[in-house]
């Protein structure tokens, strides 16, 4: 890969100077990685054409043999589940961008293809939260190679504007026809990748989208916590199934007489509480609201992180309030600054009655030097 600041129209050369790839644009501070057939060779030359010139490079890195792929990692995004704007004919469905084919030419049918329209998505849904290194595309090679130009590559947990609002972390620049490019980028945590277009009148296609991170999936480290609640519903029958505990047994199933939601009774500012199984820097918290009943009763819940059990760890640190969650939905919430704590608490600032299917805590136990 190549970290740029100008390099426009570059020659990469092998050996007696054989061309494999050119640098048609990077945008200054990028990385791009190409990919081209296997080249024998000593030497590596990146030639510059023309006079009054100048050649600056930040870093080169080489790949052969068994280190083609220049990623730690396994794919995650491959076989994943995606989804895109529209789709203008069948072979153009968004599942051909994950399928493990890197094949450029649309008409072999493993390249997205949607309408003509403004603000063309496509996104891919990854098997848990990941901390997101790098993303790389494979750009159509049989026509159109300048359609991709703008796109960005947008990375997080929330699926409002269909993903589109989440945190930009790279622009694609000119890319060539049957180009590969990979844009690294620091760490961003996300379960959901976008590849964005705006603009109208536009129209994108991806012959392949593949997403490399740090770790396959961010802990869930309620999975091992304790949990307790303000109170039980009133109604023998339905406390049974409101159980404090049942918001951490993995399963997001929203319906409360299926066994895996809490509920508390009605009741003034009703809370529950987990206790992790070690102090932990907290990242983000998930919230899957019930789904047969009374989703907006979690309206206006806040979610609280630290190590005091004072007030019921409702005066802990405030990580974030809940709007709204539709009902069955889950939603990703990030506290507005990195939080250490012990306890992840849930409550309602007012009365009525607490019901969650699921909280997922995600970040990484705190390590104190001597520990």
């Amino acid at each position: 890969s190549l970290i740029n600041t100008l390099l426009l129209n570059t020659l990469f050369l092998i050996c007696s100077l054989n061309r494999v790839a050119v640098i048609h644009s990077l945008q200054t501070g990028a990385t791009s990685t190409f990919s081209f057939s296997a080249a024998e060779g000593q030497f590596i030359n990146i030639l510059l054409p023309g006079g009054g010139k100048i050649l600056t490079l930040c870093e080169v890195e080489v790949w052969a043999d068994d280190q083609l792929r220049p990623h730690p990692h396994e794919n995650i995004a491959a076989g994943a589940k995606a989804a895109q704007s529209s789709t203008q004919e069948h072979q153009g469905n968004a599942q051909n961008a994950v399928d493990g084919n890197n094949n450029t030419d649309y008409r072999r049918g493993s390249c997205t293809l949607s309408k003509f329209e403004a603000e063309p998505w496509w996104r891919v849904e990854l098997p848990g939260v990941c901390n997101v290194t790098s993303v790389t595309i494979t750009n159509r090679g049989d026509c159109c190679g300048h359609r991709i130009n703008g796109a960005q590559i947008r990375i997080g947990n929330s699926l409002k504007n269909n993903g589109n609002n989440n945190k930009l972390v790279a622009v694609i620049g000119p890319l060539g026809s049957e180009v590969t490019k990979t844009y690294r980028f620091r760490a961003t945590e996300g379960r959901y990748v976008n590849i964005f277009l705006p603009g109208e009148n536009k129209i994108l296609t991806l012959c392949e989208v593949e997403v490399f991170a740090d770790q396959t999936e961010l802990q869930n480290l309620a999975l091992r916590g304790t949990a307790t609640q303000s109170s039980l519903h009133s109604s023998s029958t339905l406390a049974a199934f409101g159980l404090a505990q049942n918001a951490i047994d993995g399963n997001r199933n929203s319906h409360l007489k299926r066994g895996s939601c809490m509920q508390t009774g009605k009741e003034s500012a009703p809370w529950w509480r987990v206790i992790l199984h070690h102090k932990s820097m907290i990242f983000s918290v998930a919230l899957t609201n019930r789904g047969d009943c009374c989703s907006e009763d979690l309206d206006g819940a806040e979610i609280r992180i630290g190590d005091s059990v004072k007030n019921n760890g409702k005066d802990n640190p405030l990580c974030a309030t809940v709007s709204s969650i539709p009902a069955g939905q889950t939603e990703y919430f990030n506290c507005s600054a990195l939080l250490e704590g012990s306890y992840v608490t849930v409550s309602l600032p007012r009365e009525g009655t607490l019901s969650l299917c699921e909280v997922e805590v995600f970040g990484v136990p705190v390590v104190r030097c001597g520990d």
